[in-house]
């Protein structure tokens, strides 16, 4: 998508809505809950300190990250048909390993 996240932001792909409920029941586009999971696809440099240094980010690409259903802010990837999300480093919750 040729996106650079600047800051401490990072960018963020959100993993595919289950299809079917826990019963097996397929579920409508309209009663699928956004999932709180997915692939950090690209970090910023981190963010400024007020004596001028950068903080290191503790995120990576490829990162399976946990984060709260208000995080980042959402696009659409047109070209892969996938949610993004634009998030500062802090709404992450975890790291899934």
């Amino acid at each position: 998508m040729g996106l650079k996240p600047i800051g401490d932001r990072i960018i963020v792909r959100r993993q595919a809505a289950d299809e079917k409920s826990a019963g097996g029941i397929i579920l409508p586009d309209t009663a699928k809950n956004k999932p709180q999971r997915g692939e950090v696809v690209a970090v910023g440099p981190g963010k400024v300190k007020k004596d001028g240094t950068r903080a290191a980010m503790q995120l990576k690409a490829g990162d399976q990250v946990l984060f709260t259903s208000w995080a980042g802010d959402e696009f659409e990837d047109r070209r892969e048909k996938a949610e993004i999300l634009v998030m500062h480093e802090s709404d992450v919750l975890c790291v899934i390993e």
